[in-house]
């Protein structure tokens, strides 16, 4: 596999989409950095299970993703990068004359800006090994919206358009950049809501996924973190190397609509 023996940096990497993706190219024999907020116990964890599973170079790097300098650390930190995986992200939900200000800066700083600060400064380190990889985890809301995500969805196809201007710096090197926009992925985090959602309106299991969460999803099932991996896996292979510049859906057909 391409990957075997490149450094993939995944910002947001210790839960959900980030974690799947991390385990994925760690399986397919990458070193990975893991990132999250804060170097927690749990955290530390997941890095020495991960590093012993698949037997690569697994190192956490704690960073504020809000914070410039703190993006440019941490691809410091990580010493190489091979593989950037723009992957962190927060939400926050309201009518944009009620948006409160400070939840629009923070949702653009961290969910948009950073991959630019961490993309400028991976791109030397690729050019300097000849080779790289530039993946930005977008959304079906990169390239459809919503009512009521007004910040979320200016970032996710802010990221589209990052993603097509780093392609064209780079379209001679041997660099490609592409954004992959999942609809609804199962992660912990959505689990965790299902609960809650049956009991309020007295729905089973199999109602709230389909009636509720999935209403835009046509093929009414949910994406894996394992099925996104799998898609960053394959943007780093040979087969990808004439791919950049461009969306990956994976959401059931939501952008089909």
């Amino acid at each position: 596999m391409s990957v075997k023996g490149k450094t993939a940096v995944i910002t947001g990497s210790t839960s959900g989409i980030g974690l799947g993706i991390a385990r994925s190219l760690a399986e397919a024999g990458a070193n990975v950095v893991l990132n999250g907020r804060k170097a927690t116990d749990e955290a530390r964890a997941l890095r020495d299970a991960i590093s012993r599973e698949f037997g690569v170079t697994v190192t956490l790097v704690a960073a504020d993703l809000s914070d410039p300098d703190a993006c440019a650390a941490l691809i410091a930190q990580a010493g190489r990068c091979d593989i950037l995986v723009n992957n962190a992200g927060i939400q926050h939900v309201d009518a944009i004359p009620e948006f409160p200000r400070a939840k629009w800066d923070q949702i653009l700083a961290v969910n948009l800006s950073s991959a630019f600060h961490t993309t400028a400064a991976a791109l030397p380190l690729m050019r300097k090994a000849g080779w790289g990889r530039v993946i930005n985890i977008s959304s079906a809301h990169g390239l459809t919206a919503s009512p009521y995500k007004s910040a979320y969805i200016a970032a996710k196809h802010g990221l589209v358009g990052l993603s097509k201007v780093a392609a064209l710096e780079t379209a001679e090197e041997p660099i490609t950049c592409n954004a992959i926009c999942p609809g609804y992925v199962m992660t912990p985090l959505v689990e965790s809501q299902i609960p809650g959602t049956m009991e309020k309106y007295g729905m089973t299991r199999e109602e709230v996924l389909r009636d509720v969460i999935l209403t835009r999803q046509p093929s009414k099932k949910m994406a894996t973190v394992e099925q996104l991996g799998g898609t960053v896996v394959f943007l780093c292979s040979p087969s990808a190397d004439q791919i950049t510049g461009t969306t990956i859906s994976v959401d059931g057909g939501w952008t089909a609509l």
